[in-house]
């Protein structure tokens, strides 16, 4: 395209979001974050625009902010809470807020870009999905979320498509990451124990995503949608514990 690529990553702040904008910068593209807070980090492409994705008010005038200064041609929902229980604590409200956050703020979103995306025939949605999607311990609320992501791209997909709009999901497996420190203490013996059970014996790095959201980003990438991608060494293969 001859076009600017302008792409809004949320919780592009931080984590595997920082790390997508900062590849996205590199190739050219402008990135709007939409996060809670505004990335530590600066480039003359990129701006910010602070909301909270649990909050559907926020949700909406960030979209409208948005809709009405950028023509965005990427949308990549990556702001993601894990909120881990077991099923005996697990609580209603748990599956309610994140279905917000992962499902329900992307859906928002998009409603504002697409009238845009479908005059101009041309459009990536791209999720942070999981490979808890297959089930992982504590991650009830996790878990359903991230599955109904697929179903719902797969839906968008196929709405889409005549459109010349892809929607495709890229589901990681363990990263190392703030969040996943939050759960597994950095260079402890349970982390090395869980990389030791990855088939490819490692874990996973932020780049390592961010190379597969830059493939579905790709205006070259015109006849991949409502495809779900595993980045995660091979877990999801077989029946590795997670």
């Amino acid at each position: 395209m001859s076009e600017q690529l302008t792409a809004v990553i949320t919780g592009g702040n931080k984590g595997i979001g920082a790390e997508i904008a900062r590849h996205m910068l590199d190739a050219g593209y402008f990135v709007i974050s939409v996060a809670r807070h505004a990335p530590d980090f600066s480039h003359e492409r990129l701006s910010s625009v602070e909301a909270d994705l649990l909050e559907e008010n926020a949700v909406n005038a960030a979209a409208s902010e948005i809709a009405a200064n950028y023509n965005v041609t990427h949308l990549v929902q990556n702001a993601g809470m894990i909120w881990p229980n077991l099923v005996e604590d697990a609580k209603s409200s748990d599956i309610t807020g994140l279905a917000q956050l992962h499902l329900g703020s992307a859906l928002t979103l998009l409603q504002a870009f697409l009238p845009g995306m479908k005059e101009r025939r041309f459009g990536r949605v791209i999720f942070n999905g999981s490979r808890a999607a297959l089930g992982v311990k504590t991650r009830t609320a996790y878990s359903a979320s991230k599955a109904g992501m697929i179903g719902m791209a797969r839906t968008w997909a196929l709405e889409l498509a005549p459109h010349q709009i892809t929607v495709n999901v890229v589901a990681p497996g363990p990263i190392l990451t703030d969040q996943f420190w939050d759960l597994i203490p950095k260079d402890s013996e349970q982390q090395h124990e869980l990389a030791a059970r990855i088939p490819v014996g490692r874990l996973g790095t932020v780049e390592d995503i961010a190379n597969a959201f830059m493939f579905f980003a790709d205006p070259k990438a015109s006849f991949v949608t409502g495809q779900t991608l595993y980045v995660c060494g091979g877990a999801s293969v077989g029946t590795a514990i997670l």
